[in-house]
C-alpha cells in the first residue's frame, strides 16, 4: 500500500461471509477517519447502539434493515446513511450482507482548539 492513498478492487465481494456471524475488518484508520468493512451472514444483527462521532453506513451487497433513530428502512447495494453521533441505530441482514461504516473522527487542531 501507498502512504499516499489506500485502494482496494472490489469492498463488495461477498465470498468472505462466515455463516452465521458477521466479519469487520478495519481498512482504513487515520486521525480523521475509521473505515470498516463489515460482512454479515442471513439474520445476523448488531443490536441497537450509538456511535460517538458521526458516521456514515453504505451497503455495499445484499438486503438489510437500517433502523436509524427509530426510524426504519429497508436498504440495498448502494443505500446510503449519514448519522449524527448519538444517533441511535441498528442493522439487520435479511441476506448476506457487505457493508461499509465510515466513523468520522474530528481532526487533532478541532481535538486540542477547546482544551486550552
Amino acid at each position: 500500500m501507498s502512504d499516499l492513498f489506500i485502494y482496494f478492487d472490489n469492498l463488495s465481494d461477498a465470498s468472505q461471509i462466515p455463516p452465521d456471524s458477521i466479519l469487520s475488518r478495519t481498512v482504513v484508520n487515520t486521525d480523521q477517519v475509521k473505515v470498516t468493512l463489515f460482512h454479515f451472514a442471513a439474520g445476523q444483527e448488531l443490536s441497537e447502539h450509538t456511535a460517538s462521532t458521526p458516521a456514515i453506513i453504505q451497503i455495499l451487497a445484499g438486503q438489510a434493515r437500517l433502523t436509524l433513530g427509530g426510524e426504519v428502512k429497508e436498504a440495498g447495494p448502494g443505500a446510503y446513511a449519514y448519522m449524527t453521533a448519538g444517533l441511535t441505530h441498528a442493522v439487520y441482514a435479511h441476506t448476506p450482507v457487505v457493508m461499509l461504516l465510515e466513523m468520522l473522527k474530528k481532526p487533532r487542531s478541532e481535538q486540542t482548539r477547546g482544551a486550552a
